[in-house]
């Protein structure tokens, strides 16, 4: 495996002027030579003015937040990302390698979570390249590389969890999206790690159940929802009963036998529960 290898180059600056001053010299010393008729020198300053004119091939510009990937004939020389203008072997190749920030939306994907309903999802991805040497030759082409790779742990990561938590304590990508995102971190992140790339951050854009049961999970979750909220109820109503027929006992208003507590437990439970408004029925007798 081909390692980063950061290396220095020479000023720039200064090579541009020793360069600019060898090819104003040699052009006229060519010059001179020619009008002499001296054919050796002619061809001594020629020889001379085409070194100069390939030096010019060895200065080259790094950008800020950019690296420049060196190579000669081939073989892997080193990279230099210190910014400014540079001067290096002008026989080198020298390959740009963007090292800014990135980020990318994966497009939706349609799977089926670990309960087997088919969903979309989609991810946004942020990277970097941290290894300039990695990403330009232990693969083909690094940013497809990381688009294919990150769909395919997204793809992976929505088959093992469900949609929606159906046991308590169970992760699912609706409502556990802090932890979702850090495993689907992890997932891509080992993926790409032989390309060179570091991912910063990963979270979950798009998930929703595919339109073919988007109405019937509707109805699920509102289904669960009503469950929900009269387990709520339930458990108040019977918190209430119970408070009325403590107080009723301690302060000694009136004396029940269990027949009449059966009787009056059920009323107050309908009344409580009722999801309309009961209708009150006086008696005009005695309770018994």
């Amino acid at each position: 495996m081909i390692r980063e290898i950061e290396r220095s180059a020479a000023s720039g600056y200064l090579a541009f002027i020793v360069l600019l001053a060898a090819t104003v010299v040699s052009l006229v010393l060519l010059i001179r030579a020619v009008n002499a008729g001296n054919g050796v020198l002619a061809v001594t300053y020629s020889l001379a003015l085409l070194i100069v004119l390939i030096s010019w091939f060895g200065l080259f510009v790094v950008n800020p937040n950019e690296a420049k990937v060196l190579q000669l004939f081939g073989s892997y020389v080193g990279t230099v990302r210190a910014p400014g203008l540079k001067f290096a072997n002008p026989f080198y190749t020298k390959k740009k390698v963007s090292v800014r920030v990135r980020n990318f939306e994966t497009t939706k994907l349609k799977v089926n979570d670990r309960h087997g309903n088919p969903i979309e999802i989609a991810s946004v991805v942020v990277w970097r390249v941290v290894d300039t040497a990695e990403a330009l030759f232990e693969v083909d082409n690094y940013n497809e590389y990381v688009h294919v790779q990150s769909e395919a742990a997204l793809r992976g990561l929505a088959t093992n969890y469900p949609y929606d938590a159906h046991e308590e304590g169970e992760l699912s990508l609706s409502h556990n999206a802090a932890e979702i995102s850090d495993k689907l971190k992890e997932e891509i992140q080992e993926r790409l790690a032989k390309a060179g790339v570091e991912v910063l951050e990963s979270r979950i854009s798009h998930l929703a159940y595919a339109p073919e049961i988007a109405s019937a999970m509707l109805q699920r979750q509102q289904a669960s929802a009503i469950i929900a909220a009269r387990k709520k109820i339930v458990e108040g109503a019977v918190g209430m009963v119970e408070m009325a027929l403590s107080d009723l006992a301690q302060k000694e208003i009136i004396r029940l036998d269990e027949e009449k507590k059966a009787q009056m437990v059920s009323n107050l439970l309908v009344v409580l529960c009722s999801d309309r408004n009961p209708q009150p029925v006086v008696n005009a007798g005695t309770i018994y």
